[in-house]
């Protein structure tokens, strides 16, 4: 048995993390580029800045919509 590919190993060991900008995070909650600078600056959803850009990991997003629910059900 042929052992793995050190490119599989990586993807097994840490998972892909995709990054969406503003605009993708803006169609994604249907809200408008205020509103989530809004979210952003707040705390209430996650980001990093990579120079001058900012960027919402994938999974801060998903965080984000499922506090929400959790809020909106209690």
């Amino acid at each position: 048995m042929a052992s793995p590919s050190l490119a599989d190993l990586h993807t097994e060991v840490v998972p892909e993390l995709d990054l969406l900008t503003v605009p993708q995070v803006m169609a994604r909650l249907q809200l408008g580029r205020s509103a989530v600078y809004d979210l952003l600056r707040t705390g209430q959803l996650a980001s990093i800045t990579l120079g001058r850009a900012r960027r919402v990991p994938a999974h801060a997003l998903t965080d984000f919509i499922h506090t929400r629910l959790e809020q909106d059900t209690a």
